[in-house]
């Protein structure tokens, strides 16, 4: 078995690294198509090449390092994303790009063929950041790349085409970043949990058994805006009232359901003056389960709800469904590959779904895909507070190793 505390320890050094890349110099901020994912992306394929890896880089800019095992056509996916959320933790993402570098270095300098070759990809727009995407990296890999994100832009008016020009990419080559089936035997993805229940069981490693479906919607709830003042309270038809009410309603609506959670992450009021009554209020919904079937029959609901809110208010409310992921199986083989090497270690493998979107999710279309969550510090993600040890870093390691050394291709 591999040394754990070297491996968690050359992971740790490898994270820190990459967390220096920052467009802010107080937070970690490391957004898609920036020039801050430039330089992480040319020093993770740095470290491939230094680890024995040969380095290419795809249409939408993910970077993929080879090692060819014995020859063999098939090849074992394994990867993760570079881009960070705003104000962002150091593992989320990179810690499974930098395991899979890890694990394949482990490999090359053993000098041992494999039945199958390993290539470790750098995804860049998991967390959808900069523009209203995510996964469009994987969706390439995939050959589901839609040609409508390219019109998307971001905060500052940039196109999604645009940002890949000056990343120095040619929109025409995306079809060529998809992967053909028959060459990929697997896609496998080490993660941290971004949750508590690892930390609350005293278990470093767990197996995931599927990533939640997501509908993600825009509301619009319209009223008249008045002065502050002079309007009685029985006449009034107040927009931020009334979303505030639907807001309310979504919470409830989801604890009817069992494992099924609902977020209001975003509002904002219009005309937004603190003597005007709100006369528009725009929010948004982020609604997740396990249950394809439940979670539409959630949103139907979320919408019927909403317009009773709106007619007994006189107000108006109208929705704009902005992203739809279905629920995904993680593949049951390399589900209990994953437990068996988790064993391996002295570990008691424990099995969780997700709750957040990943690579994993999207790369299931193209082949088996499978997760591997890592505990992480109170379960805290998308923050700085975001952490996981070594010694568990190491551990998942070389859990990937030992999955790795008794993968059998199908």
């Amino acid at each position: 078995m591999s040394d754990i505390a070297a491996l968690g320890a050359q992971a740790e050094t490898m994270i820190a690294a990459l967390a220096k890349i920052s467009a802010e110099p107080a937070r970690l901020v490391r957004l898609y198509l920036s020039p801050e994912h430039r330089r992480a992306a040319d020093l993770v394929a740095g470290w491939m090449r230094e680890f024995g890896l040969t380095v290419s880089e795809d249409a939408l800019g993910t970077v993929r390092g080879h090692w060819p095992g014995n020859g063999a056509r098939k090849r074992l996916l394994i990867g993760s994303h570079l881009d960070t959320a705003i104000d962002a933790g150091k593992y989320d993402g990179p810690l499974g790009v930098i395991a899979g570098i890890i694990a394949a270095e482990h490999f090359v300098r053993a000098g041992r063929a494999l039945p199958f070759a390993i290539e470790v990809l750098a995804f860049g727009d998991e967390e959808g950041s900069r523009f209203p995407s995510t996964l469009a990296t994987s969706a390439a890999c995939v050959g589901a790349f839609e040609g409508s994100t390219l019109a998307l832009t971001d905060r500052d008016g940039v196109s999604f085409a645009d940002a890949l020009e000056r990343y120095g990419k040619d929109v025409a080559k995306i079809p060529a970043a998809a992967y053909r089936r028959d060459d990929v035997a697997a896609y496998v993805e080490v993660h941290i949990e971004q949750g508590p229940v690892l930390e609350a069981q005293d278990q470093p490693l767990g197996v995931v058994t599927g990533i939640v479906g997501q509908s993600r919607l825009r509301v619009t709830v319209s009223g008249v805006a008045g002065h502050a003042g002079t309007v009685p309270m029985a006449h009034r038809r107040d927009a931020l009232s009334g979303a505030a009410e639907m807001a309310l309603m979504v919470e409830r609506l989801a604890r009817e359901h069992d494992g099924m959670v609902a977020t209001v992450g975003q509002i904002a009021a219009l005309p937004g003056a603190t003597n005007i009554i709100p006369g528009r209020v725009d929010f948004t919904v982020d609604l997740r389960a396990m249950s394809d079937a439940a979670r539409l029959a959630a949103v139907a609901e979320l919408q019927a709800r909403a317009q009773k809110i709106a007619q007994a208010r006189g107000l108006a409310v109208a929705f704009e469904p902005f992203h739809d992921a279905a629920a995904v199986e993680c593949a049951p083989a390399l589900q209990q590959g994953l437990a068996a090497s988790i064993s391996a270690l002295g570990h008691r493998p424990i099995h969780l779904p997700s709750g957040a979107g990943h690579d994993a999710q999207m790369m299931a279309k193209l082949c088996p895909s499978a997760m591997l969550f890592v505990r992480c510090k109170g379960g805290i993600s998308h923050n700085p507070a975001e952490y996981a040890s070594p010694a568990d870093m190491g551990r998942a390691i070389a859990a990937l190793i030992h999955f790795i050394e008794h993968f059998e291709p199908r």
